[in-house]
């Protein structure tokens, strides 16, 4: 196991870095070290922000000091490096595949050599982890994803892609939270909203948490949109 080493970022910040590589144990002792820090409410302590294989904490020095905070990262990694796995949530995710929903699901077959229908019995059939959160709100970023699916970004990238759309960007599969460029191929769309600032949780996913995509028809889909906006206002 790599050992934890810090990075000063300025004078209110340091990254505890746990190593180079990208792997679910990697980020397994991110997201308990941030959990455990969360949970000791260090005063002082402004936020933490878990990434794939660091947690970069930020702090007010004129209430805690960098030596402090070092300190306590130390003791609460070595406390919660036996307590690592199975913490985060599964969160089931609905997504109606192709068509008006997910304009590029013949192109992804097409690319792969598989149908539209194994397409998406592939991309539902995995459960997802959460490595960390980025690029826009609510945007998870997340590992696991079958690598018969890896499909070429477009070639030039959509001024405008719809929120809540479910797209491939070469090995890596998400959802868009808001309307935003980019140039994933998308396969679907889900009725739920990664980010609602009108929720007490405004994002619905965390690090470490886990996702998986559930297929639904059209009318279901728009069953459950239009009680999302009836709950919330929208």
């Amino acid at each position: 196991m790599t050992p934890m080493k810090f990075l000063v970022a300025g004078d209110s910040a340091v990254i505890a870095e746990f190593g180079n590589e990208i792997s679910e144990e990697v980020n397994a002792r991110v997201v308990a070290l941030d959990r455990a820090l969360r949970a000791r409410a260090l005063s002082g302590v402004v936020e933490t922000v878990p990434t794939y294989r660091s947690l970069l904490v930020n702090y007010d020095p004129l209430v805690v000091s960098l030596s402090k905070i070092k300190k306590t990262l130390t003791a609460l990694s070595l406390e919660s490096a036996s307590s690592t796995a199975g913490q985060g949530r599964v969160v089931e995710v609905p997504v109606c595949y192709g068509g008006e929903f997910g304009e590029d699901l013949p192109d992804v077959a097409k690319h792969t050599g598989l149908s539209e229908q194994e397409v998406i019995a592939r991309h539902s059939s995995t459960t997802y982890l959460v490595y960390m959160l980025g690029f826009l709100p609510g945007f998870a970023y997340l590992g696991g994803m079958d690598k018969a699916l890896a499909t070429p970004r477009l070639p030039s990238p959509r001024a405008k892609i719809p929120a809540r759309s479910v797209g491939i960007g070469g090995e890596q599969t998400g959802i868009y939270p808001l309307a935003s460029p980019g140039g994933w191929r998308l396969i679907g769309s889900t009725p739920i909203k990664p980010y609602d600032p009108s929720r007490e949780e405004p994002i619905l996913f965390k690090a470490g948490d886990r996702v998986k995509f559930v297929p639904i028809g059209a009318d279901e889909y728009r069953a459950i949109e239009r009680d999302a906006g009836a709950n919330h206002g929208n």
